[in-house]
């Protein structure tokens, strides 16, 4: 017994006093904000862990409403409950006061930037708790002779504290299943690309889209028109930039969505901002940080402040991931990027958003007539990581005259290994897939001596045609 003891002794504190006053508040802002965490926090934590009076009774309030009911109150209904229990004279005014004050505290900032470090923090302080308690009662039992006892109680201490799901029931959660075939998706607005078989919509929430290509060829422009296209439909775009300025981005939005070439926005300044006036568009931030100074969780941060500020992101734009500053630093790059994709992907899914950004093709990319997964520079582990790439291929000659191709390589929502030539308009930053009567000039610019020969072919085609009728 005293060996536990001076376990439970030399690890400090049995509540949470230690961790201060602001800390303890945050602990049951996360229980309330986030209900899968308290689910997950109800077998460890104990009420008696706060040293806070008016804690420990929202904490308790909170708790027995879950045991009573297996769901939590939302934070009207335990305000209810709470007026309810301590109306009348005998109510400790002293604790109400306290029960309010806290609460318009939390309602004023509904989303603090360090919550999911307290959330880690107390989880790892409750379950030590419960794995000494759980040595205490294992000491007693080897003492009474009781061994096989003791296997069990390991076993449950290490599990408390694991998220409670069990994973999906196939046959019992067919309707989960059904809700969750319904991508939300925001389009590309390239109808080749948004139709059904393809990407089914778009790029949809929590995925990451990746357009690859040697430097020039259109990068930015693609991730500018990505963002156009989610401005139009009413979303709230985050476009970071580590390259171009804000304005210079700014500009490329206005040119893409008033139809006027980037030149020429100087001249039309009033029919920019009519367009802006009569027209109906989300909203768009643009950051600028220096290359290689941001992080995904710089990106994260500011995602968060853009929150406080009642900016909800629909779509963010990273131009472009390969200059970004890696979290965790390696001997070779090619870890520290698929580090840096790993983290974007994970930034999707926690916000629940589509992120589009870019890669640089390796040097053979630049020789290619497609650009695919394995022109991806550096690390082919950030293919694996991607939901969707697009290749962008432009040749030296294929650039005066617009025209380039596009190759869809990855695609987890529908049909891939599809390739599209595309009129490419740097001007305006658009996109678009050549109609079958643009198909002509298009193979004249990408290889003038083949289509001569198709052409020659044809009048002699016709020659013989017409010798023969004679």
């Amino acid at each position: 017994m005293s060996a536990v003891l001076q376990i439970k002794d030399s690890n400090g504190a049995h509540s949470f006093s230690h961790y201060g006053k602001s800390f303890q508040e945050k602990i049951f802002q996360g229980l309330a904000s986030d209900k899968e965490w308290a689910q997950q926090m109800i077998e460890v934590m104990d009420p008696s862990f706060f040293d806070l009076k008016y804690l420990q009774y929202l904490c308790t309030q909170y708790f027995d409403y879950f045991a009573k009911y297996r769901c939590f109150p939302t934070m009207q209904l335990l305000i209810q409950i709470i007026r309810e229990d301590l109306k009348g004279e005998t109510a400790d005014k002293i604790l109400k006061d306290q029960i309010v004050q806290f609460i318009q505290l939390m309602r004023a900032n509904k989303n603090p930037q360090d919550l999911h470090y307290v959330k880690d923090k107390t989880l790892d302080f409750c379950k030590r708790q419960a794995f000494k308690e759980a040595l205490t009662q294992a000491v007693e039992l080897v003492q009474g002779d009781q061994f096989e006892p003791v296997v069990d109680l390991m076993r449950k201490a290490v599990s408390v504290g694991m998220p409670s799901s069990i994973g999906h029931d196939f046959f019992e959660d067919i309707e989960a299943r059904f809700h969750e075939i319904q991508r939300i998706t925001t389009p590309t607005g390239i109808p080749e690309l948004d139709k059904k078989e393809v990407l089914d919509g778009g790029l949809g929430r929590g995925e990451l889209g990746v357009v690859v290509a040697p430097t020039g060829v259109g990068k930015s422009h693609w991730l500018v028109a990505m963002g156009c296209e989610a401005l139009r439909r009413g979303k709230t775009v985050v476009h970071y930039t580590f390259e171009l300025s804000e304005t210079l981005t700014g500009k490329r939005y206005d040119a893409n969505i008033c139809n006027i070439d980037c030149s020429d926005l100087l001249e039309n300044k009033e029919k920019v901002i009519k367009t802006y006036e009569d027209g109906e568009f989300g909203n768009l931030v643009i950051k600028y940080y220096p290359t290689r100074t941001a992080s995904v969780n710089t990106i994260r941060n500011h995602l968060e402040k853009l929150k406080f500020r009642n900016y909800w992101p629909s779509v963010v734009i990273i131009d472009y991931a390969d200059v970004m500053k890696s979290t965790r630093q390696y001997d070779a790059l090619r870890l520290e990027l698929q580090l840096i994709y790993e983290e974007l992907r994970q930034l999707a899914a926690d916000f629940n958003v589509p992120v589009w950004t870019a890669s640089q093709s390796n040097r053979s990319g630049a020789r290619e007539e497609i650009v695919g997964l394995e022109n991806m520079g550096e690390a082919y582990g950030k293919a694996q990581v991607s939901d969707v790439v697009v290749g962008l291929s432009r040749k030296p000659e294929e650039k005066a005259s617009g025209f380039g191709r596009l190759f869809l390589a990855k695609n987890r929502a529908g049909m891939d290994g599809i390739q599209m030539p595309v009129r490419i308009d740097t001007a305006q930053s658009r996109f678009r897939v050549l109609k079958d009567n643009e198909t002509e000039q298009y193979e004249m610019s990408c290889n003038p001596t083949k289509a001569l020969n198709k052409v020659w072919e044809k009048v002699k085609a016709a020659k013989e045609n017409c010798s023969e009728d004679l």
